[in-house]
């Protein structure tokens, strides 16, 4: 299994990275949105939906969804980001109400509409940040890895308290103080790279303590997800490491919020000449 892990990661780190960073514009956008429909694939066996058919129907319909999007211009705005934030909310509730709130989610058409403000919102906000740039990109990226992390390290070291023990019953609150430490640490290291001002170093911690609270709820929420299902990974289709959804539902809760951050915030403290 290790030798598995390490062979998938040796070919598939080289070509996120090259994509994410090395492509902008309309190939940006084709390489995220494969990735999205991948997550996609996978979401319709989340959701219940076995059928080979069926599940390349759903991802068919996703891809034309995303293609209406560019062609309206509607793949870099803000209110795809506002679906996100609200569709959060009520994923928050659905996990620290599992499984007692279940059957208010549980039917496959629910699912599959949950899918839709999990998958499309996240690819927005990929567009968005790449279209500002790489440093925010990167810095959302750095800020869920080093949220995994620290969690991992602290939870693993002196994890006591259970997050969510219907849910994952692995994780602790020591382990979320952990990633919390660890993304504000982030923070504190691209403000002073960044030349920020104090109101604008500020404003970077408070968004990052809040998009890592919610990463740890796009993990928490796939978990619950498979739970329902009983299984252990989405998909198979990164041997060693499970499916894709596996390796970005943290991303699919990070990326929307933080571009919505930066629409809203802090790109009109750029504006107002914050020294952001």
């Amino acid at each position: 299994m290790l030798k598995q892990r390490i062979i998938t990661a040796a070919w598939l780190a080289p070509l996120v990275l090259a994509g994410l960073f090395g492509l902008d514009g309309g190939a940006f956008a084709l390489f995220t949105a494969l990735i999205v429909l991948l997550g996609t694939w996978e979401w319709a066996n989340l959701a219940g939906i076995t059928r080979t058919a069926q599940r390349a129907q759903l991802v068919v319909v996703m891809a034309a969804l995303m293609l209406v999007m560019w062609l309206i211009d509607a793949a870099t705005s803000a209110w795809p980001l506002w679906l996100a934030a609200a569709g959060w909310l009520i994923n928050l509730y659905w996990v620290t109400r599992y499984p007692a709130a279940g059957q208010q989610w549980q039917a496959t058409p629910r699912r599959l509409v949950m899918g839709l403000w999990v998958l499309l919102p996240c690819w927005v906000g990929f567009n968005v940040l790449r279209e500002s740039g790489m440093t925010w990109l990167l810095f959302v990226l750095l800020l869920v890895w080093c949220a995994d992390i620290g969690a991992y390290f602290v939870g693993r070291n002196w994890g006591k308290r259970k997050l969510a023990p219907n849910v994952s019953p692995g994780k602790s609150w020591e382990g979320v103080y952990g990633g919390l430490a660890a993304t504000a640490m982030l923070a504190i290291v691209f403000a002073v790279w960044l030349s920020l001002g104090m109101a604008s170093s500020l404003m970077l911690i408070l968004v990052t303590a809040v998009v890592t609270l919610t990463s740890v709820l796009g993990d928490l929420l796939e978990s619950m997800l498979k739970r329902h299902r009983n299984i252990k990974d989405s998909s198979q289709l990164l041997p060693g490491h499970g499916g894709v959804m596996d390796r970005i539902d943290s991303l699919t809760a990070a990326i929307p919020l933080f571009a919505l951050f930066y629409l809203e915030v802090l790109m009109p403290m750029l504006v107002q000449g914050q020294s952001l």
